[in-house]
């Protein structure tokens, strides 16, 4: 495995089929590409970014992307875009060699490359693929047999860097959970995009493995990659038993994910439910919480077109004269949309 420390900026990029280092340019960029961990299957990769002003839209900020080095023909390709400075390469071959190089696009239109990164993934363990199929099928006698064998990992990830208590918990299969855990699962692994099994549980609504993990020490407090927490995805599984019971078991209802959304404000991205929107409000989530750029639950439900939800929050208080970080106001949104119906909901000539 190789870590870098250091790298050059191009303004000239030669490609080279015998050395992915050589390339051309001044050593003036302080960002830097990083291996942080290997496995049998991923490479988690990481790099820093100048201090840079994000308060406005993203086409302002620096734009990263992630290439990967074809060993045959020695070219990249793409295999992440975006704003972030962390990336986890999935599925990967088990001891094989793999080259990487950042591409770095600032909003002055500046590109620049890093020089590639090697590293290589590590032997796949002992059964780790058996263990993975027994809990897949729910087979519990093979489950056992592997268990009880002591040469199988327990906390094995393969597909997608998925656990076997992980894929328990997402299908639902409790037994499969409660022989997991009694034989050393860590509860608290997160897979490539940090969600762990209780976020899997929540999501997918097995209350009895939601009630268990917690048993076992799971917190409402761990987030994924994105910020979310085990109730925005519950909140996103739209499941009515498991939100009532994180809500009485004393979980946040206002915790904020990356760009400051509530599980509320999920609900108006994403499902436009208004049980689970009633239920969070019940619970006192706040109907008038801002996002990073000045939105409000109830501007992101006249957005989304959720006639149910927009009348929901303004019978529950939602402001609705509030206008974003941009200067626009509800009407505006729901005019650019021409949906009737959530504008005369806000001009109060309507009630659904």
């Amino acid at each position: 495995m190789k870590k870098t420390s250091a790298f050059k900026t191009y303004t000239q990029y030669k490609e080279s089929s015998l050395n992915p280092d050589n390339v051309i340019g001044d050593p003036v960029s302080p960002d830097v590409l990083v291996v942080e961990k290997v496995s049998h299957h991923n490479i988690e990769l990481t790099w820093r970014k100048a201090q840079e002003d994000r308060s406005g839209p993203n086409e302002n900020w620096t734009r990263f992307a992630v290439e990967q080095m074809d060993p045959r023909t020695h070219t990249y390709s793409t295999i992440y875009i975006g704003y972030g400075t962390h990336h986890i390469v999935e599925e990967l071959e088990p001891c094989t060699l793999f080259w990487f190089r950042l591409r770095i696009s600032r909003p002055n239109g500046e590109c620049c490359l890093t020089p590639a990164v090697s590293a290589s993934t590590s032997r796949e363990p002992l059964y780790g693929k058996q263990l993975y199929q027994a809990v897949k099928r729910n087979d519990e006698e093979e489950l056992s047999k592997l268990l009880q064998s002591g040469t199988v990992n327990v906390n094995v990830c393969v597909e997608l860097g998925l656990t076997p208590l992980m894929v328990a918990a997402q299908k639902g299969f409790s037994s499969m959970v409660h022989k997991l855990v009694e034989h050393g699962a860590d509860i608290h692994m997160k897979n490539g995009s940090g969600k762990d099994a209780l976020m899997m549980a929540c999501f997918a609504g097995h209350l009895d493995i939601v009630k268990y993990l917690r048993k076992f020490g799971a917190t409402w407090q761990s987030r994924d990659m994105c910020g979310l927490t085990p109730l925005h995805w519950a909140t996103d599984g739209e499941h009515l038993p498991v939100i009532a019971y994180m809500i009485q078991d004393g979980c946040e209802v206002d915790v904020m994910d990356v760009s400051q959304w509530t599980p509320l404000m999920r609900v108006s991205v994403v499902t436009g439910n208004s049980a689970v929107a009633s239920l969070l409000i019940q619970a006192g989530a706040d109907v008038n919480v801002r996002d990073k750029h000045g939105k409000t639950p109830l501007m992101v439900a006249v957005l989304n077109n959720h006639e149910q939800l927009v009348k929901l929050l303004l019978d529950s208080g939602a402001d609705r004269h509030v206008k974003n970080d941009f200067g626009s106001g509800l009407a505006e949104m729901a005019k650019a949309f021409e949906n009737q119906n959530i504008i005369d909901l806000l001009e109060g000539r309507k009630t659904l």
